[in-house]
């Protein structure tokens, strides 16, 4: 099937936080909304087939997830990835947020410390310390335009923290992480006993000839120290349907992670869930496919049109995600007057690069995820703005 990734989805009636929210956030409804990270696209055929024979039913109750959910998701990660899950050691979960919430009301107590490596996505800031836990910041370091760990600080920083958060593959930055390097972060979180949670929600928008490793196939001895979080939410753009996958080393952990969620009775898929999901997961490869043709070329109209157009502002193409962080240093501003400018001047909601790392000034986080047409109006608004600085 060819899918048309260039219709523009009128998406007002949609119920749609990027589009509804716009107020909530940039105080206006007329900016053209690349924020929060989900796409302008329509997913797959199969998962709409799926979803809408299950609304025909017409009774939604109380949903079993059957083994041939769980069997999808291990199917996938197989075939995409080369990992074998047991299944034994995987739990559901309403996202990957709530997850790394989970974990960490699980397996700290307040007051401890959790690492992050910033800037990474603002949730990781949030759910640390909205539990009474404090942030520890390993920035990465930027050299010529390259982000890189800084492993000197992270292995200081491990001998304080009990749990560390790895972003991967990277939001914003789109890093995806090499072995050698995934191998030396957990190498020291596990001589320092520090709990390695992988978020790795959006490890099959992968581009430009790399490959998403996921931390847990590494070797048998990281495999027992930690614990993975994937969906197919980004993937096939079903953030709204909420589900996501939690896996552990061992039946211990996963044991005290679900009584926390049975204690609140959280522990069962909303009917359309587990059947769009089995759906994505079953059926959703060509559909991915040509997604990512197409991400990769709206990528590439992003790095000409700033190049030739706006050099004021690089774009960091990224190996991974439909995110683009933008240095927009050059226009001389400060965080509040940068985001003054794209609102009222480019007419563009953006994500504040502030958000994703406290100490920065003068970034941006772009999403690529709409239609050609969309990314090319904003683009001219931008430069428009720019010109007339």
């Amino acid at each position: 099937m060819k899918y048309d990734f260039d219709q523009v989805i009128d998406r007002s009636r949609n119920r749609s936080s990027k589009y509804d929210e716009r107020i909530k956030k940039f105080g206006t409804m007329d900016v053209i909304p690349l924020w929060v990270a989900d796409m302008d696209f329509k997913t797959a055929q199969p998962i709409i087939d799926a979803v809408k024979a299950k609304a025909e039913e017409g009774i939604w109750g109380y949903t079993s997830r059957p083994d041939s959910y769980f069997d999808a998701i291990c199917g996938w990660q197989k075939r995409r990835n080369g990992w074998e899950i047991d299944k034994s050691l995987v739990s559901w979960a309403l996202g990957v947020v709530p997850a790394l919430a989970g974990i960490i009301q699980v397996f700290s107590r307040p007051g401890d410390k959790v690492m992050i490596q910033t800037p990474v996505y603002s949730e990781f800031y949030d759910v640390t310390e909205a539990l009474g836990r404090q942030v520890a910041e390993n920035q990465l370091l930027e050299q010529d335009g390259t982000w890189v760990i800084d492993f000197d600080d992270f292995e200081k920083k491990a001998k304080e923290v009990k749990i560390f958060l790895l972003c991967s593959p990277h939001n914003p930055l789109g890093i995806v992480w090499t072995r050698e390097q995934l191998k030396r972060m957990a190498d020291i979180c596990i001589a320092n006993d520090v709990l390695l949670v992988s978020d790795e929600i959006h490890s099959d928008l992968i581009f430009h000839g790399k490959k998403h490793i996921p931390t847990a196939v590494i070797s048998d001895e990281i495999k027992s120290h930690v614990i993975s979080c994937i969906s197919g939410t980004k993937t096939f753009n079903l953030a709204g349907l909420q589900a996501s996958t939690t896996v552990f080393p061992n039946r211990e952990m996963k044991e005290k992670y679900d009584y926390f969620w049975n204690s609140m009775d959280i522990h069962r898929n909303n009917a359309f869930s587990s059947v769009a999901m089995e759906a994505a997961f079953n059926g959703g490869e060509e559909w991915l496919e040509q997604l990512l043709e197409y991400l990769d070329g709206n990528f590439e109209l992003i790095r000409t049109y700033c190049s030739e157009h706006i050099p004021q502002i690089k774009p960091n193409i990224p190996d991974a995600t439909y995110l683009v962080w933008l240095d927009c240093r050059e226009l001389g501003m400060d965080n509040e007057s940068l985001r003054s400018f794209m609102i009222e001047k480019a007419g563009l909601g953006l994500n504040e690069g502030y958000t994703f790392g406290r100490s920065l000034t003068g970034f941006m986080r772009l999403n690529a995820a709409c239609p050609r047409s969309v990314l090319e109006k904003a683009l001219k608004q931008l430069e428009a703005a720019v010109r007339a600085l």
